[in-house]
């Protein structure tokens, strides 16, 4: 049964960091854009009830079975990490600032440069497009790369986003998933 956290609880978590999920030589790490207040109070990434990263990543095939978000660290040994573009927890994401995106966005580089993933996903277009300079940015494959990393921008996959299912975040997730599987010759 999950745990119920009280209003006081979840708020006095704002602005608080969780460690990311990271190694090196991951296939994908994914970024989201900040900590929620639930993932802030758990010290997991995508803890909110109805977000759905964790069944995305599962319905795309990225993961074996449906994970919760205590088992994050699972990821590393199928080549598969989490960090976010901004780092302190937020009740939402219109509470971060253009500048904390931009900061966010060089020391996303910067992470990429020491932990080389063949790919960087980034689960939120605005962050994506604001964190990179990149106002006309679109879905999918990104024409940037960061070194030898490629970079794909996915829906965000919070229960907010009315725009996507947990299946078309999954078809979504899944065309990342093709291009990122290893092929024999490579």
């Amino acid at each position: 049964m999950t745990k119920r956290y009280t209003r006081e609880e979840l708020t006095a978590a704002t602005g608080r960091t969780i460690p990311d999920v990271i190694g090196p030589n991951l296939g994908v790490l994914f970024c989201g854009i900040n900590p929620g207040l639930m993932s802030a109070v758990t010290g997991h990434h995508f803890a909110r009830p109805g977000n759905r990263f964790w069944p995305a990543l599962h319905l795309s095939g990225f993961t074996p079975r449906l994970l919760r978000p205590d088992e994050q660290d699972e990821l590393l040994a199928l080549g598969l990490g989490i960090t976010n573009v901004v780092a302190r927890a937020t009740a939402g994401a219109a509470e971060l600032t253009a500048d904390e995106y931009r900061e966010g966005g060089t020391l996303l580089r910067a992470k990429v440069e020491a932990y080389q993933p063949r790919w960087l996903a980034v689960v939120g277009i605005g962050a994506y497009r604001v964190a990179f300079a990149q106002p006309k940015a679109a879905l999918g494959r990104q024409p940037l790369t960061l070194g030898e990393t490629g970079v794909w921008v996915l829906p965000n996959p919070s229960g907010l986003n009315a725009h996507f299912t947990a299946q078309t975040l999954a078809e979504e997730f899944a065309l990342l998933r093709a291009e990122a599987e290893p092929t024999a010759e490579g």
